[in-house]
């Protein structure tokens, strides 16, 4: 993958409207790893004044698509599975990190930490993607 991939790769998750909306941020995107941070803010707690699950996945599955969309191929979620491990708070920065684990021509496997700002795990994902080509 070229440097221009990656870049067009990049401003195309730029425009991820949702991703926007909730302010999440891409920090790092290279062949088949990618990493972001979001700030939780009020809006985005849930009934008991902790971070929403959603929010959460929601972070998850940006890196997921930053990484598996790294090589320049199409690559669109088929199935992801996600285990919450620490609640966190109003204020809270969460930091997400998609590592590929296995590649084929049709497939991707990725884990997908989220850890806080003192680097404890909050979530552990597993994202399988399937690769247009």
């Amino acid at each position: 993958m070229t440097d221009k991939q990656l870049e067009e790769g990049k401003k195309r998750l730029e425009k991820d409207a949702f991703a926007r909306y909730l302010d999440i941020k891409i920090t790092e995107i290279k062949p088949g790893y990618a990493s972001a941070t979001l700030k939780i803010t009020p809006d985005l707690l849930n009934g008991e004044g902790l971070t929403h699950g959603g929010a959460i996945f929601s972070l998850a599955d940006m890196v997921f698509a930053a990484a598996s969309n790294s090589h320049g191929t199409v690559a669109l979620a088929l199935n992801v599975n996600i285990s919450f491990l620490k609640a966190t708070r109003d204020g809270a920065v969460l930091t997400a990190v998609a590592r590929e684990e296995s590649l084929t021509r049709k497939t991707g496997l990725y884990r997908l930490e989220v850890r806080d700002e003192s680097g404890e795990l909050v979530a552990l994902a597993e994202g399988l993607a399937y690769r247009r080509g």
